[in-house]
């Protein structure tokens, strides 16, 4: 079966092909043979540590299944299959780079496919065995299989052209995709069959760094999926369209935890277009023939919530609540040395109270999907999958089939923020039991419009800090105590096992009970949070806030120590050298202690988070209650940059993401509801807020990182610490409220 879609196949160079694509590329050498004359699958047999970076690459040694990557066409054309979902951050292109350098292929003839859901092939190996992606782990986790990838097809190449032409493989060269022995030359289009039926090497050679045409070097490629998206050809699951396809929408509880007690749908069914109205676990589903009839059915629905078991307080109450549970002792996320004693000797002690609200991912895809039963039994789908073997798993689960009889295709995302990964795969399963309730009659497309997304969805915890740090005589830190409240992400979830200990979730405490400063006497705590309202994983999870407590603290503690607060950082970073050296370069770029005009100020932030180390300068104009930011400067060390357009890119988008959260955004809750609905009241940074944004990419030999989510947390304490050096006034609290400081 395949996909049909409203919109045309892309035809040119750089557009993804619709997902049922995937399945064409199954990957099997006999299948793929059998449907592309001149074609070849190329094995990966990874079992080397990476010999030309500096230090062994973490996922060198990990095995994979051959003829799983890359598929080269009679047609010239070389056609890589991306195993994890592009959602805007690029790494579909990122991994294209990859295979195009080490296989010596011109950049015109690569294409990019989403590769079907098959943990085996596909793992991740930073959090597998599962296929997903998270945590910016694409290019990290896949960096030396698709390298040699790429070398062993183009060893196959060239032992296939030297096969063909009777010479020595020595004498055989590849310059931009064709393959040259004196004056013949050959496509890799034209040798590609005979490829196929040579050996797979064991241990491909790979390139050395100087020889590198696309991986590191600036503007060598463009992204593959630019033309796609900006023409309107790429297909994103919204534009799925199949067969006799229902939509869908669900009617949920208003407040977490509510259950369905009873429904009306005699007036739902009297809407023109409405089809069938079902009960699902997570509410009630109006199926009608296009989307706007579904809502004007379910407008008409009428409901009654049991709001017996719902979480029915207000933001105000369930902060208050932290705040009581941070008196008490927490559980012990982080220790060095006696922190209480250090305080109790400390000449100066500061203390700070530090509140984050709950945050909306607000993709701007909300979510959605299409299902249906083949005819043949088989269960497919459509959608922007990010965690493809939980969710094969749970279809399969709900379907009653087993996983194999569940096919996935992945589609391009607008957006996720880490929204679509979500342990209980919520989309997916609710579109799965809506196709069930309806008894697999027809495709299902389910659809949340915006407010279902912001009202009804998962959100980064509220969390409070309360931080006390004791300065001596010298002013250096004796002593730093460090409360965290807040619900924990993982408690609950099939990853509680791995990442949660002693009853301490890791995703609460990172960059805070790990801190690369080196203060000897440290005592870091946590309380698990307890309130009904469904928490996530947000870009750059808790990093987003513990990164704000403890620059903004250590910024704190430098001005009281009458000290630089860059100076202040570097003396602690002794320890840290790779936050030392893009703190130095940011403040080299940036001008760290040339004067400002009155009512402007300078502040300054470092952060290693998913192994990357950022660090940020923000230049910001106070002006009454009013906070623009005017430059940001940021200094990246994210090992090699496969492609530094790309890292740039999503540094640049970091920024942009973040600061709507950092001058406005919240979500708050009266009386156990969701009160910002749409981008109205959850907006946004606007084109006219956005800073000029100047990134440093450190250059390096080190394996590479991820750049997605790192960029995130420096920027509300770089930004919270200039508004300070421009007002003289300390605010700690997110968002940003000058307003409770009297303004500037």
């Amino acid at each position: 079966m395949t996909a049909t879609n409203t919109k045309s196949t892309p035809k040119t160079d750089f557009a993804l092909t619709p997902a049922a694509a995937g399945r064409a590329f199954a990957a099997t050498r006999r299948s793929f043979l059998a449907g592309a004359a001149g074609a070849l699958i190329v094995a990966t047999l990874v079992g080397q540590d990476e010999a030309t970076a500096a230090e062994a690459c973490r996922f060198s040694n990990v095995p994979t299944n051959p003829n799983a990557f890359i598929k080269i066409g009679a047609d010239n054309t070389v056609t890589v299959l991306v195993k994890h979902l592009d959602m805007g951050q690029g790494c579909a292109t990122g991994l294209t780079t990859i295979v195009a350098d080490e296989l010596d292929a011109d950049w015109s003839q690569m294409r990019a496919a989403f590769a079907p859901a098959d943990h085996r092939l596909y793992n991740n190996f930073a959090f597998g065995p599962m296929q997903g992606i998270g945590g910016s782990t694409a290019i990290a986790n896949s960096w030396t299989q698709l390298r040699k990838a790429g070398a062993a097809a183009r060893q196959m190449l060239v032992s296939a052209a030297a096969t063909d032409w009777n010479v020595a493989v020595s004498e055989i060269k590849i310059e931009r995709g064709v393959v040259r022995h004196g004056t013949r030359q050959a496509t890799f289009g034209e040798l590609a069959t005979r490829a196929a039926t040579m050996a797979i090497p064991a241990d491909p050679v790979l390139k050395q760094p100087k020889d590198w045409v696309f991986i590191g070097k600036d503007k060598s490629v463009g992204r593959i999926d630019t033309l796609g998206k900006t023409t309107g050809r790429t297909v994103f699951s919204l534009d799925m369209r199949r067969p006799g396809m229902l939509t869908a929408v669900v009617a949920h509880a208003p407040k977490f935890g509510a259950r369905i007690k009873s429904f009306d749908a005699t007036e739902t069914r009297k809407v023109k277009g409405v089809v069938d109205v079902v009960e699902i676990p997570t509410g009630v589903a109006v199926v009608a023939r296009d989307t706007w009839s579904a809502i004007k059915g379910r407008q008409a629905l009428k409901t009654i919530w049991d709001f017996a078991g719902a979480e029915t307080r207000s933001s105000e109450t369930i902060m208050a609540e932290f705040k009581r549970q941070a008196r008490q002792p927490g559980l012990t996320a982080g220790r060095r040395g006696d922190a209480e004693r250090a305080l109790k000797g400390a000449v100066k002690v500061v203390e700070a109270e530090f509140e984050f609200p709950y945050l909306a991912h607000a993709p701007m895809e909300p979510m959605n999907g299409t299902i249906e039963r083949r005819a043949d039994g088989v269960i497919e789908a459509w959608a922007g999958f990010q965690m493809q073997t939980l969710e094969q798993a749970t279809i399969a689960a709900i379907c009653g089939v087993s996983s194999t009889q569940v096919h996935l295709n992945t589609l391009y995302a607008g957006g996720s923020f880490g929204r679509r990964a979500t342990a209980a795969c919520d989309y997916v399963s609710e579109m799965t039991h809506i196709l069930k309730a309806t008894q697999y009659r027809t495709a299902i497309h389910l659809v949340w419009t915006r407010e279902d997304d912001m009202t009804g969805g998962y959100y980064r915890p509220m969390v409070y800090h309360r931080v006390r740090a004791g300065l001596d005589s010298q002013g250096r830190i004796a002593g730093w105590d460090h409360r965290i409240v807040g619900k924990a992400i993982m408690i609950g979830t099939p990853m509680e096992s791995m990442l949660v200990v002693n009853g301490v979730d890791r995703a609460t405490v990172e960059g805070a009970s790990d801190t690369r400063y080196s203060i000897d006497s440290l005592h870091v705590t946590v309380s698990n949070g307890r309130e009904g309202v469904p928490v996530l994983w947000w870009r750059s999870v808790g990093h987003t806030h513990t990164a704000h407590a403890t620059e903004v603290m250590i910024d704190e503690l430098a001005r009281a120590a009458g000290q630089d607060p860059l100076a202040y950082r570097l003396s602690y970073l002794d320890k840290a050298p790779r936050d030392a050296a893009v703190l130095k370069l940011v403040a080299d770029k940036a001008g760290w202690g040339q004067p400002l005009a009155a009512g402007k100020g300078r502040g300054v932030a470092v952060h290693e988070s998913f192994g990357t180390h950022v660090a940020m300068v923000a230049e910001v104009t106070v002006t009454g209650t009013a906070v623009k930011v005017d430059r940001i400067v940021v200094a990246v060390d994210c090992g090699i940059a496969v492609n530094p357009d790309v890292v740039r890119a999503q540094i640049e988008g970091a920024v942009g993401f973040a600061l709507s959260s950092v001058l406005r955004n919240r979500i708050t809750l009266r009386d156990g509801e969701v009160q910002e609905k749409n981008f109205d009241g959850f907006e946004p940074t606007r084109m006219s807020e956005m800073p000029k944004v100047e990134v440093h990419i450190m250059p390096s030999t080190m394996c590479p990182t991820g750049v997605g989510e790192p960029g995130v947390p420096v920027l509300a304490p770089a930004i919270a610490n200039a508004v300070s050096a421009a007002t003289g006034k300390r605010m700690r609290s997110l968002p940003l409220d000058l307003t409770q400081t009297g303004g500037a």
